[in-house]
């Protein structure tokens, strides 16, 4: 396990000390939002707002690194998310907020794709298992240990902002120190709101159910905890609890989903994660039955969406994976937008009791609808069953560590002899015409370029393979070259027929002419 590490510790790292940043800003904007007398409903909406940034990022992030290149952009988004940690605490006001976590949330989707591709080209198919349950660990406890950074200070002072913009800075460093080549960033593939809910509808709704609830508990658990009494510390350990009980709780939970019919172990899941949210609202006032309660609602409530994601994959064909577990993590954006705004009207209607109620009357629908769907008809698997994967919602990049569809890509693509296969298969593209020789090298998606110090050796070693070719290959190699790639326009005819000079230049000034 650790000489599989090692390689990607700098990428690691970096998105340790990016949540570290991130998860305790998240924690601090709510309670200085609340001190500074914001709104339950107003609260609310400024949770939604980042995660609607988390939305579009989705969309605008690709394009942003397919024209910058991954290490501009990586420095591009961590600027401009520690702007924005710093505005918080330079301009306060709900409006001005509400932009700023647009951006951040854009900004972090940016992050997770970048750090998620790099990943994902650095691993070899049969490893990902490893990388990927290392990723979520890291994902996992920087999250956690973020949240224990609010015994440094009090949200009112500027010191919290400052170490959150600090880590985001430092998240900076091992990334653009690294030399891994730029990897491909994925096509976007193109939704499949129909198909997901015909193939699984017990997916679809587990993806909106598990975005309206944990949208609103990443938002507005800090305001709760504030309303009832608890200081910054106690604050910091009851989201901790959650988090730690999402972590332990995730693997028992996906291997009852591996044994069985995962409609059931979905329905288990939500009334599990309903039932400890009730008993929040119920008696929150005893002492320690808001920590032992959210650490079982994460434990339950972190596991849905893995779970969601492997059942859909039974019912699946490998070639539609890709476009289904993206329109899943379409309805959970959706679902994470939505909520925040939902609980903090509720908050303000009801009182504090109105979150914990949210949190688990938005799961009660998933529990009674994948019941239904068990008790209706069996679980039938298309192909092969998937393997439960513990995992968060991060960017649509990181799906491809867990698609098989992507996996066997890459296999084939290492078989292959200077095969250069793209990370994602846009299922909505025709396949290839017949004439159309699979073993040329495909143009590469992202140009690198840090690498353009190389170009005139790389031209050299391309002018030599083609002056010796003939020699080697014979008249077999030259009729397949001359079959598969069209002969380029000549002004004079006869240059055909004449025979090629016996000795050409090969100094990088020619070669650069000649590939200008």
């Amino acid at each position: 396990m650790l000489p599989t590490l090692v390689p990607i510790g700098a990428l690691l790292a970096g998105i340790a000390l990016l949540l570290l940043g991130s998860g305790l800003l998240n924690t601090v904007v709510s309670l200085r939002g609340n001190l500074e007398g914001f709104s339950e409903t107003t609260l609310g909406l400024i949770g939604s707002t980042y995660f609607l940034g988390f939305f579009l990022g989705t969309f605008v992030a690709p394009k942003l690194i397919r024209r910058m290149g991954h290490i501009r952009a990586f420095a591009f988004f961590g600027a401009t998310v520690a702007a924005c940690i710093l505005l918080h605490a330079l301009v306060v006001h709900p409006w001005f907020w509400m932009g700023l976590r647009v951006l951040t949330g854009m900004s972090l989707v940016g992050f997770y794709a970048v750090i998620e591709s790099w990943l994902n080209d650095q691993t070899a198919p049969e490893r990902r298992g490893q990388v990927f349950a290392a990723y979520m660990i890291v994902n996992l406890a920087a999250l956690a240990g973020a949240q224990q950074l609010l015994r440094l200070d009090t949200p009112a002072s500027f010191t919290l902002f400052a170490v959150a913009a600090m880590f985001v800075c430092l998240s900076l460093l091992p990334v653009t120190m690294t030399r891994f080549p730029q990897p491909q960033i994925a096509t976007r593939v193109r939704l499949r709101l129909r198909m997901t809910w015909r193939a699984a509808p017990a997916a679809y709704v587990g993806a909106l159910s598990s975005g309206l609830s944990m949208g609103a508990f990443w938002s507005l658990t800090p305001v709760y905890g504030e309303r009832v009494g608890l200081d910054e510390a106690g604050i910091g350990l009851l989201m901790t609890a959650a988090i730690v009980g999402g972590a332990l709780l995730q693997w028992p939970m996906g291997r009852f989903s591996d044994a069985g019919d995962r409609r059931l172990a979905l329905s288990v899941a939500a009334f599990g994660a309903a039932l400890a949210a009730v008993a929040v609202a119920l008696f929150g006032h005893v002492e320690h039955v808001p920590l032992a309660g959210l650490f079982l609602y994460g434990g339950m409530a972190f596991a849905v969406y893995p779970i969601v994601v492997a059942h859909l994959i039974d019912h699946l064909p490998q070639d539609q994976i890709l476009a289904g577990n993206t329109t899943v993590l379409f309805l959970h954006g959706v679902g994470a937008a939505v909520g925040p705004g939902i609980a903090g009207a509720l908050m303000g209607w009801v009182g504090t009791i109105a979150l914990p109620l949210h949190l688990g009357l938005a799961f009660v629908p998933l529990g009674l609808f994948a019941l239904l769907l068990s008790r209706r008809s069996e679980d039938e698997i298309v192909e092969e069953a998937a393997q439960f994967t513990p995992m968060m919602r991060t960017s649509h990049t990181v799906l491809e560590m867990v698609s098989p569809e992507g996996a066997e890509a890459d296999a084939e693509a290492a078989e292959g002899a200077g095969v250069e296969a793209t990370d994602v298969a846009d299922t909505d593209v025709p396949p290839p015409a017949a004439d159309v020789v699979e073993d040329v090298e495909a143009p590469a998606v992202l140009a690198p370029l840090e690498d353009t110090a190389a170009a005139p050796e790389a031209q050299t070693a391309d002018r030599e393979g083609e002056e010796d070719a003939p020699a080697c290959g014979g008249a077999e190699s030259q009729t397949a070259a001359e079959a598969t790639l069209p002969p380029p326009p000549v002004a004079d005819p006869g240059a055909l027929l004449r025979p090629p000079p016996s000795s050409a230049p090969t100094t990088g000034t020619a070669g650069s002419r000649a590939a200008d």
